[in-house]
């Protein structure tokens, strides 16, 4: 799904981009362009990198268990 239809970034972009290393929303949206426009999409593809943070916590977590 399309999260930032300025720049055209969707939600499995971003979750990409935290798999490969981004860290915050603030290295996703300069890998990506995403909220970097009008910014109506920052709160939700903030909430969506937490999410794709966390479950990778989650998943390293059982992967170390």
């Amino acid at each position: 799904m399309y999260v930032c239809i300025c720049k055209g970034v969707t939600d499995r972009a971003i979750r990409e981009q935290v798999a490969a290393g981004a860290r915050s929303f603030a290295e996703v949206s300069r890998a990506t362009g995403c909220s970097t426009q009008c910014g109506k999409c920052s709160c939700f593809a903030e909430s969506l990198v937490d999410e794709a943070m966390s479950r990778g916590v989650q998943i390293q977590a059982v992967r170390q268990s």
